[in-house]
């Protein structure tokens, strides 16, 4: 694995267990796809440093957890807006 990759993967956890972003949020400050950081965190980092998967990993699953109600807020706030 490049440094490069190593490093990025290293920080977009830290920056996921500090902010507790969603993995797009992450990627648009990274400058990379959502792909790109959900294959970090998923694959990557577990392999460089297990402890901070294990935050990450809940992190990710309580997104994942409360996704249908983000959905279902940006669809109402959408209506909302065309209704002004």
């Amino acid at each position: 694995m490049h440094d490069y990759i190593r490093e990025r993967t290293i920080s977009a956890g830290r920056h996921i267990v500090e902010t507790g972003e969603t993995v797009r949020a992450t990627a648009k400050t990274f400058g990379v796809s959502k792909s790109t950081v959900h294959k970090d965190l998923t694959e990557r980092l577990p392999e460089l440093q297990p402890a901070l998967a294990d935050e990450v990993k809940h992190i990710l699953n309580y997104h994942k957890s409360i996704r249908h109600l983000r959905g279902g807020l940006a669809t109402k706030k959408k209506y909302e807006d065309q209704k002004q």
